[in-house]
């Protein structure tokens, strides 16, 4: 799958319906503490080439911070850790492409949705024993990786495979980097993951990695708050004016088209 044809996904939240530019609330230099995992390119990852922490949510982030007068502090935790705390309030939002779910809204809430992505099949480069999701899951010696309570282990699981959680296929790994190097040295035969992170790193596996099959269906990435959090009217009053005045195009167009990984 090209990365135009993710784009084109991605792209289809920004022409829905025109919300119109406004005025957006001053939020007086508030300092703010939002939790990353930095796992998920082009979303957000450490760059190799100078170890710096950057991304399509970074970025986006940046601009959300300019426009409501905020101040940023970033810290790092894993996934499965992630909503809990946020819940728990032990930061003031989480971002790390996290899939809108109503399940997940009983414990944190959401922004709008800033993002859309199809959910793919990632393999080795040269994998030749299955090309679709019918495929892998006809073949009982092949494995998954995945990271439980995510969105591509649920699709794995009642998807692709029977509906067992505890199918002994599905191979658990705490961050979405470590199925990719499990992947990569041929211990899983399988990754599922949205297309942002999947396009991501084959782009940068020169020919290593590749994507499979027909995409999975759709999921809405979104920003998590605490519970009543005061910040969600704000941010999505700001993600509307970005969505209406082009940034969210700039930022799809800069991170899904011109930015080569590991370039």
């Amino acid at each position: 799958m090209k990365l135009q044809s993710i784009l084109a996904g991605v792209l289809a939240l920004g022409v829905a319906a025109g919300a119109s530019a406004q005025s957006l609330p001053d939020l007086g230099g508030q300092t703010i503490v939002i939790v990353t995992e930095n796992a998920y390119p082009p979303l957000q990852f450490v760059e190799p080439a100078t170890g710096n922490a950057v991304g399509w949510e970074y970025d986006a982030m940046a601009e959300i911070a300019k426009r409501l007068n905020l101040t940023i502090e970033y810290q790092n935790i894993s996934w499965d850790a992630m909503i809990p705390a946020v819940s728990d309030g032990q930061y003031d939002m989480g971002m790390t492409g996290i899939t809108i779910r109503e399940d997940r809204m009983e414990k944190v809430d959401f922004s709008d949705p800033y993002m859309r992505s199809e959910m793919v099949m990632m393999v080795a480069g040269d994998e030749s024993r299955f090309s679709d999701a019918a495929g892998f899951a006809a073949d009982p010696e092949l494995l998954m990786a995945a990271q439980p309570g995510t969105t591509p282990f649920y699709v794995g699981v009642y998807d692709v495979l029977d509906g067992d959680e505890a199918n002994p296929r599905i191979k658990l790994f705490e961050t979405f980097g470590a199925t990719v190097q499990a992947l990569k040295a041929g211990d899983v035969d399988l990754v599922l993951t949205d297309g942002t992170a999947g396009n991501g790193y084959v782009e940068a596996s020169n020919g290593g990695l590749k994507i499979v099959g027909e995409a999975l269906g759709t999921e809405d990435f979104g920003f998590i708050f605490p519970k009543g959090s005061e910040l969600v009217a704000p941010i999505n009053a700001a993600i509307a004016a970005m969505r209406a005045d082009g940034t969210l195009d700039a930022l799809n167009t800069k991170w899904f088209l011109e930015y080569k990984m590991g370039g």
